[in-house]
Order: structure tokens, then sequence, then C-alpha cells
């Protein structure tokens, strides 16, 4: 089974333009996106789906200095982008990762992986997204090349096809889904980016942990961080979060 992450990407961003280029002790925030995933033994391949627009320009040159995939389709039909970038690399396995998630736990993302692979005969869709207990930032969904394709081929609506899983989790009639439960709830902690108070937030906990473990630290070595700091959880807790 060929487990293939993609990562959607693009230079566009409404509330943080350049988002993904932003730099935090040194590397850009796709490159420790990447740095994260390469942790993750049951990958076998990380690709870049950004667009075809002449600004991604950008983002191909980065996937090319990371030494990784790209694919570049629709920047609307973000579905279609999704599935031609599974196609075109040989997918069984779709693991999906935006890109506005620096502080994704490798740790997090191997255990779902795992999960689905353990049980893909009972299940065609596994996360940690729709009933979140984990913190946002780490999220992770999985899922076969056959859902994927059947939501290519089915979706219509525009909020479904600029989003890539929404007709999946929409029709648990037509896909068996799973939810994979931390057994904390910590789904009120925002650790995505996509404002200037995400990012100085996720610039503080680089500054913290990033010099003594690069990106090893993990979820748990946040979550020690937040004890001993306890002005972290304030900087984006007034930030409402877009679909």
């Amino acid at each position: 089974m060929n487990v293939v992450c993609i990562i959607q990407a693009r230079i566009g961003s409404t509330r943080l333009p350049g988002k993904i280029l932003k730099k935090i002790c040194g590397k850009t925030i796709l490159e420790h996106d990447i740095d994260r995933l390469k942790r993750v033994k049951n990958i076998d391949k990380i690709v870049i789906a950004t667009t075809t627009l002449e600004n991604d320009n950008v983002v191909v040159e980065e996937a090319k200095r990371l030494g990784v995939r790209y694919f570049r389709g629709s920047e609307d039909d973000v579905l279609s982008r999704y599935y031609y970038a599974a196609k075109g690399n040989n997918a069984d396995i779709i693991v999906r990762i935006t890109s506005d998630c620096p502080l994704i736990d490798s740790e997090v993302t191997e255990k779902i992986i795992t999960h689905y692979i353990n049980n893909k005969d009972k299940y065609d869709y596994v996360s940690n997204t729709i009933e979140r207990t984990y913190p946002r930032g780490l999220d992770t969904e999985v899922f076969s090349l056959e859902a994927l394709e059947k939501a290519f081929n089915e979706a219509v609506s525009q909020r479904d096809r600029e989003h890539v899983t929404p007709y999946i989790w929409d029709n648990n009639i037509i896909f068996k889904l799973e939810q994979y439960k931390n057994d904390i709830n910590y789904s009120k902690l925002r650790w995505t980016l996509d404002t200037k108070e995400d990012f100085k937030l996720i610039s503080k906990i680089y500054e913290y942990l990033f010099s003594e473990n690069g990106n090893k630290f993990n979820m748990n070595a946040i979550l020690s961080l937040y004890d001993l700091d306890g002005s972290l959880k304030e900087i984006n807790i007034n930030v409402e979060q877009k679909i």
C-alpha cells in the first residue's frame, strides 16, 4: 500500500499573506511541516499540492529546495487538485495535511495512519478533525483513493470542491467513518497558523523548544510548556476559526 501525504499549499492567504514562507528559527513554515512529517515512519511519499497560479511558483521552488515532490492544479477546485496529485503519485492511501500546521505531531499522525491501515476493511476515512479532542493544528485525515475518487466524481457544491473532504464526512451512509480521539480533550487549544496572533504563539513555542529538540518536540512537550507559561494560551484565544 502506497501511503502518500499530500499537503495543500499556496502563497495566497487572506488573513496572513505569504504565511507558509514566513520563517521561524531560520526555517520556513513549510520546511517545518516537511521536517516533522518526514519523521512519520508509515508515510511513503510527501507531495506538495499547489496551484497553477504564477504567484505559487515560489511554492514550487520551495518544494524543490526541500527535496519533495509537487503537483500543480486548480486554485478553487482543491478536491480535483488532491485527486490528480494522488493519482499522479500512485497513492493507495492518502494522508491529508494542510501547510498551516507547523506543530503537526509526527507521533499522532503516525498513530492515525496505523489505525486506518489496521482497519482499512472497516473504514474509508479516519481522522481527528470532526469530533475534535486534539489541539487544532494537529489535524490528520487518512482515506482511501477509492473514497477520494468517489468524492471527486460526485461532489458538486462549491464547499465540497474547495475543502476536499466535506463530501466524505457529510455522507456517513456512503462512507464508513472513524474518529480518532485523545483521552483528554484539548480541542480548545489553537496551534494552527492563520493570523498574526497564531504566528506569535507558534514562534514563542519554537523559541522555547526548537533549539534543544529541533523538530522532535511533540504535543506533550508543548502542553508541558503551557503549564510553565500560562500566558501562551491567551495569545490567540480570540481568533475565530474559518472553515
